[in-house]
């Protein structure tokens, strides 16, 4: 009986010493960083996506302006000529600014959305392109994983403290044969297409002119 415990406690310490030596065993693994807004700005793609967002969100401010316009010159009419119009032709007026108003409201929602798909389908193209070369990267210096240092416009950085030697993204520019700015100098902080806030926006709320309701009717 005492042979057996001592047969069973050799062979529980042999299990935990292999199990502790596969622990303390050190991994093969070999961890990089890269900015991908940092990169993205310095592409040549970088200024014609630029371009592209602008004369597309100068086109969308352009009509929504069209539509504020009209609102407001419409509304300063009804509220100069209220007094003087009939009840039937009021309510027809009220129905016209308000039927407006709603359209602007409409136009801005529609038109924010219409500019983030602009935004990804430009950008998709150029991403692509980054992920390729930071691939090729990782391959050829033996990274396991890449993590992205910055999280994006307005939201924090994934990482807060990382090694130096750890960041790879100069290496991925010259893979895709653009030369990195020198270190300290205003190219490190070159904003990309993808950071710009670009969407439309009313230079007044038109609630700000929402017709009154509680005029005199005409007797």
């Amino acid at each position: 009986m005492n042979k057996f415990k001592v047969l069973v406690a050799v062979a529980f310490l042999m299990t935990v010493g292999v199990f502790s030596s596969r622990a303390q065993a050190p991994a093969s693994l070999k961890i990089g960083y890269t900015n991908v807004e940092y990169i993205l700005a310095l592409m040549p793609e970088a200024k014609r996506i630029e371009s592209d967002l602008k004369a597309y969100s100068t086109q969308l401010e352009s009509q929504l302006q069209a539509k504020y316009k009209e609102f407001e010159t419409k509304g300063e009419a009804y509220q100069k000529g209220a007094s003087t119009m009939t009840e039937v032709v009021r309510a027809d007026k009220e129905k016209e600014l308000m039927g407006l108003r709603t359209s602007i409201e409409e136009f801005q929602k529609n038109a924010e959305v219409s500019l983030q798909k602009k935004q990804q389908s430009l950008l998709e193209p150029a991403y692509k392109k980054m992920q390729s070369a930071i691939d090729e990267v990782a391959k050829e210096n033996g990274y396991t994983y890449v993590f992205n240092s910055d999280a994006g416009y307005g939201t924090n950085a994934i990482l807060l403290h990382a090694p130096e030697d750890g960041n790879i993204s100069d290496l991925v520019l010259k893979k895709m044969g653009v030369t990195p700015p020198a270190k300290g100098t205003a190219g490190n902080t070159t904003t990309s297409p993808a950071a710009n806030n670009t969407t439309p926006k009313a230079t007044t709320t038109p609630a700000a002119t929402k017709p009154a309701t509680n005029t005199k009717k005409k007797k």
